[in-house]
């Protein structure tokens, strides 16, 4: 079983708890673009796998790209994705993909309407705008995309710290 869900790194600043020497206030530099990285996600709760996908948005056409890169990664496998409610998920272009020969390898399992709390893959969200956009300012879209790859090759090495920071794994 899977935890699937889409997030957006954006460079907005996000200023979390810092620390500041006494009279000096912390500047944090801007240069008034809204750059972003939409990132797809999948964790089977099993393993502790992660699965990244990144695309230029969150759409029904960019999450069937997913999709079929799930595919390929476990094609001996039924894949049993659990997710949110999300519009894209719900699509005709995505219902089609289910009904068809490529959908036959997948079975969603929806979480109630409005309820992000439940899905555990948040807390992987969590972790990564933490690490990549908590009081750190990135000067464009390439310089977001670097520090999510070093963020996702430190994920993909440590299957026990991702079950548990998502609450999977003792």
């Amino acid at each position: 079983m899977f935890y699937v869900d889409e997030t957006h790194v954006r460079a907005y600043q996000a200023l979390r708890t810092t620390w500041a020497e006494v009279g000096n206030q912390k500047q944090v530099p801007r240069y008034g673009h809204h750059d972003h990285v939409s990132i797809f996600g999948a964790v089977d709760v099993q393993q502790g796998d992660v699965v990244f996908h990144r695309a230029s948005s969150a759409n029904a056409e960019t999450f069937l790209d997913f999709l079929r890169r799930l595919k390929e990664k476990y094609a001996d496998r039924f894949l049993v994705l659990v997710l949110d409610n999300a519009r894209i998920h719900h699509t005709k272009m995505v219902q089609a993909f289910l009904d068809g020969e490529e959908g036959a390898a997948f079975h969603f399992i929806f979480f109630p309407p409005y309820s992000p709390q439940l899905n555990p893959i948040e807390r992987l969200w969590k972790w990564l705008k933490d690490e990549v956009i908590a009081n750190v300012f990135h000067k464009d879209q390439n310089d977001i995309a670097q520090s999510i790859t070093r963020f996702e090759q430190y994920v993909l090495q440590h299957p026990d710290e991702v079950l548990r920071r998502m609450g999977c794994a003792v």
